[in-house]
C-alpha cells in the first residue's frame, strides 16, 4: 500500500470547490458530462455531501423529462452517473437507462474483428473500424460495472473482451506506453503517438478491474490487465515532469503538461497500490493542486481530440478553457488520494 502524505481538510476542500463549479457548468447528456458527472459522483461517495447527490438528480431528472439522445460509446459515459444514482437512491427509472445503454452496447453499437467494439461520437459510422483508449472509460468500465452489479457473467465477459483487445491494439510492448488508436482496416496506429489522456484512460480503468470482480484471478483477461498495467506505470514513472505532470504527448518534451492525463495516471497508480510508487503521486498531488483556481476550475486541460494526424496536432490542441474530464479525473484522483490516505 502507498505511504501518502495527506491534508485531509485541504482535500475535501479542493474537492468541494471543484465538484460545485462542475456542478454550475452546463454540461450536456454526453460524453464530458459522463466523466465529469463520475468525478461527482466519486465526490459524494468520498465526502458523503448529500448536496452532491442531490444536485446530480435535480439534473438527470430535468434531463430525462426533456428528452434523451441517441445512444453512442460517448453517450454511453453517462452511464457512470447512473449506475449510482441507482444504488444512492433505488429508483428504478435510472436502472432501467443504465440498462437500454448495456443493451445498445451489447446489441446494437458497431463492433469489428473479435467482437470490439468501435469508438462511435454520433450515431454514423465515425470511425470505421477504429479502436480508440478512450472506449475503455466510456463503454468497457461502464460495462464492467454493471455486470459486476447484476453478476452478470455474459456482459462481465464482453467488458473483459474489451480490455483484452484494446489491450493488444494500443499498448506498444516496448515502450509499455499505450496509442491513441487502432486502425483495423489500415492495421497502424495512425498517427503512432502516445496520447497522454490515452494513456490516463487506459490505466485508470485498468486500475478498476480488480476492486470491481470478486475472484477476478479467475479470469484469465484479467492476467492481461493486471500486466498491462504494471508495464504501463513502469514506464509512465520515468517520464513524469519535475512539476510532478505528464504531458500530451509522453514521451516529448517539447510537449506541455496535461493535467486532465496526469489525474488519470496518478489515481491509476493509487488503485494499483505499489508502494514504490508512493513518491510519484505524492509529486502529482503538489502538481495537480498548483493547476486547480480558488473558483474550482481545473487548469491545464487540453480540449476534445481526435487521433490526430501527427505531433503538431497534439501540442496544439487548446487548454484554455474549463473541461469536464478535467473535473471529473481531478475529482476522480482527489477522491482516491483520500480513499488511500
Amino acid at each position: 500500500m502507498l505511504q501518502l502524505k495527506v491534508d485531509r481538510e485541504e482535500i475535501l476542500s479542493v474537492i468541494d470547490r471543484v465538484t460545485r463549479k462542475t456542478l454550475a457548468m452546463d454540461l450536456t447528456w454526453e460524453w464530458p458530462c459522463g466523466v465529469a458527472y463520475y468525478g461527482v459522483s466519486r465526490a459524494y461517495q468520498t465526502t458523503g455531501n448529500k448536496e452532491y447527490l442531490d444536485r446530480l438528480v435535480q439534473w438527470a431528472d430535468e434531463y430525462t423529462e426533456l428528452g434523451l439522445p441517441d445512444w453512442t460509446v460517448n453517450t454511453c459515459a453517462m452511464g457512470h452517473m447512473l449506475i449510482t444514482l441507482y444504488e444512492e437512491t433505488g429508483n428504478q427509472k435510472y436502472w432501467d437507462i443504465v440498462m437500454s445503454k448495456v443493451d445498445y452496447l451489447r446489441n446494437d453499437a458497431l463492433r469489428f474483428g473479435d467482437n470490439v467494439l468501435q469508438h462511435t461520437v454520433s450515431v454514423s459510422n465515425d470511425f470505421p473500424e477504429q479502436a480508440w483508449a478512450d472506449t475503455l472509460f466510456m463503454a468497457a468500465f461502464f460495462l464492467l460495472r454493471a455486470g459486476s452489479k447484476l453478476n452478470d457473467q455474459d456482459i462481465i465477459q464482453d467488458a473483459l473482451n474489451q480490455y483484452y483487445w484494446h489491450i493488444k491494439y494500443l499498448q506498444d510492448p516496448g515502450s509499455g506506453f499505450w496509442f491513441h488508436g487502432y486502425n483495423h482496416v489500415q492495421q497502424d496506429h495512425m498517427s503512432g503517438l502516445f496520447w497522454g489522456r490515452a494513456n490516463a484512460w487506459g490505466a485508470y480503468t485498468m486500475s478498476q478491474v480488480k476492486p470491481l470482480l470478486k475472484d477476478w484471478y479467475l479470469y484469465p483477461q484479467c492476467m492481461d490487465v493486471e500486466c498491462s498495467l504494471r508495464d504501463q506505470l513502469a514506464a509512465l514513472k520515468l517520464v513524469q515532469t519535475e512539476n510532478g505532470l505528464w504531458r500530451t504527448v509522453v514521451n516529448d518534451e517539447e510537449s506541455y503538461e496535461e493535467v486532465s492525463a496526469s489525474c488519470g495516471i496518478a489515481a491509476a497508480m493509487i488503485n494499483n497500490g505499489n508502494p514504490l510508487h508512493t513518491k510519484y503521486v505524492q509529486k502529482a498531488l503538489k502538481g495537480i493542486l498548483q493547476n486547480i483556481s480558488e473558483d474550482g476550475r481545473v487548469l491545464g486541460v487540453s480540449g476534445g481530440t481526435a487521433v490526430m494526424k501527427d505531433r503538431e496536432g497534439y501540442r496544439n490542441i487548446p487548454r484554455d478553457w474549463i473541461q469536464g474530464w478535467g473535473q471529473g479525473l481531478a475529482l476522480a484522483f482527489l477522491s482516491d488520494m483520500l480513499k488511500n490516505e
